[in-house]
């Protein structure tokens, strides 16, 4: 049986890496899928792949840190697929410097789009959870938001705020039969790690090989998140909520 049938789901930042790799994940699961993401050509080339292997998706371009264009990404979930059951927000970026080194611009846009994301997309669909009678959000935090990491200020304080963020609303909307949780992967091979590897002029491939040095020997792959993204949107962590999911091939355990 499906995990996820008849369950709608919101993801953002679902045009590559991560977030298409949930995607795809939950639509197999039986979920109709909402793609929200800036990146129009990515997000509508992952939905036709979800429809053409018989799962239902609708891409909408938009801007995460916009209000207007996360009550729309709400409102027309549920109007597509009558009803709005997961969130992921799982939208994000990283810039690698340290606070000496970070201007002001990039540390207002790393927490803009990292932390205030959250808080403008669940806004919008906690109430349209709890009219329903109960959902999920999971937040993509990072094992750097619980250890912290070298030249990477901005990005280590927004990711400790979104488990903080998490553990809040988890407290908050509990009443309401809303699950909130947060994954925090480790270094996982998407577009934003490779793009580190240039933030610090590292070749990509010495770069990837030293995000392998975890106890399991390898970067995680993004269909290693997803897994743990349906672990927390299905009825398999129906009494999990306010938790840190640490997915990162045992680094934080050393």
């Amino acid at each position: 049986m499906s995990a996820l049938r008849g369950k709608a789901a919101l993801i953002t930042g679902a045009a590559s890496g991560i977030g298409a790799a949930t995607a795809r994940l939950f639509a197999r699961e039986g979920a109709s899928v909402t793609l929200f993401d800036r990146d129009e050509g990515g997000g509508r080339e992952v939905a036709r792949a979800i429809e053409s292997d018989g799962g239902r998706a609708l891409f909408l371009r938009g801007d995460v840190t916009s209000d207007a264009d996360a009550r729309r990404a709400v409102d027309e979930t549920a109007a597509r697929f009558g009803r709005l059951d997961i969130l992921f927000n799982n939208a994000g970026i990283i810039r690698r410097a340290t606070v000496v080194e970070t201007s002001e611009e990039d540390w207002d846009q790393i927490m803009t789009v990292n932390v205030k994301s959250i808080f403008l997309m669940s806004r919008q669909a906690v109430p349209a959870m709890a009219r329903a009678g109960g959902g999920v959000i999971i937040n993509t935090a990072s094992n750097w938001g619980l250890v912290g990491g070298a030249r990477a200020a901005a990005y280590c304080a927004s990711k400790g705020a979104v488990v903080i963020l998490t553990k809040a609303m988890a407290l908050d909307h509990g009443a309401q039969k809303i699950r909130v949780n947060c994954i925090c992967p480790g270094d996982t091979d998407t577009p934003m790690l490779r793009s580190e590897a240039r933030m610090l002029g590292e070749p990509v491939d010495r770069f990837l090989s030293e995000s392998a040095q975890v106890p399991l020997g390898r970067v995680a792959r993004p269909e290693d998140i997803a897994q743990a993204a349906l672990y927390l949107a299905s009825d398999a962590s129906s009494f999990v909520s306010g938790a840190p999911l640490i997915v990162d091939g045992g680094f934080v355990a050393g």
